[in-house]
């Protein structure tokens, strides 16, 4: 049962600096601001969701059904928090200065961000009503937990798309490259980003 919660959520891995295509901005200072409000929070919130994830997965290989109930709550908790601060973050930034499709881009983002932390907080409610006395109902109740929590892999997609799409348009991702925050989660190998 344990092993379906792992592969849920192996597609679902902490979403990655989505910094792809190309762009020569010679510099926008209300850009590089905007931008700096982005990385300078980046990493923690990525920190928070990995781990998050670490924890489900590995509570899911080798914990009993009391204790895999009390972790994959707090991590689901965790998952919904960190993607709620995401969404806040974009949100209190504001639209990247400059750019065309920034507004409505950002807004597409925040809605995904949004969507990914609601069904987090309802995984974490499903997962508190376990019932860890009876195996039978145990193992029913994790099923399903473990249904939706693949179904969830595409939701974190979706606002991984959504977040590519604002990071890489015109000159952000250049400003987003010249944070520091930015460039520690964009270092190769690192898995995380400002999209996390």
């Amino acid at each position: 049962m344990n092993k379906k919660l792992t592969a849920a959520l192996s597609g679902g891995a902490v979403l990655a600096l989505a910094l792809t295509g190309c762009s020569s901005d010679a510099g926008n200072p209300e850009l590089d601001a905007w931008a700096k409000k982005i990385c300078d929070t980046a990493p923690a919130q990525n920190a928070k969701i990995a781990a998050a994830d670490a924890a489900i997965t590995k509570a899911a290989k080798d914990s009993p059904p009391k204790e895999l109930q009390q972790i994959d709550a707090k991590a689901f908790q965790d998952l919904s928090d960190g993607f709620k601060a995401r969404a806040t973050l974009l949100k209190d930034a504001g639209a990247p200065p400059g750019e065309k499709e920034g507004a409505k881009q950002q807004q597409d983002a925040i809605a995904k961000l949004t969507a990914v932390s609601v069904k987090y907080a309802e995984l974490k409610k499903q997962t508190d009503e376990l019932n860890t006395k009876d195996q039978g109902e145990f193992a029913t109740g994790l099923r399903k937990v473990g249904e939706e929590m693949r179904d969830l892999v595409s939701q974190r997609k979706t606002a991984l798309d959504a977040l590519k799409n604002l990071e890489a348009s015109g000159g952000t991702k250049d400003a987003l490259l010249k944070q520091q925050g930015c460039k520690q989660v964009a270092a190769p190998g690192s898995g995380a980003g400002a999209g996390g």
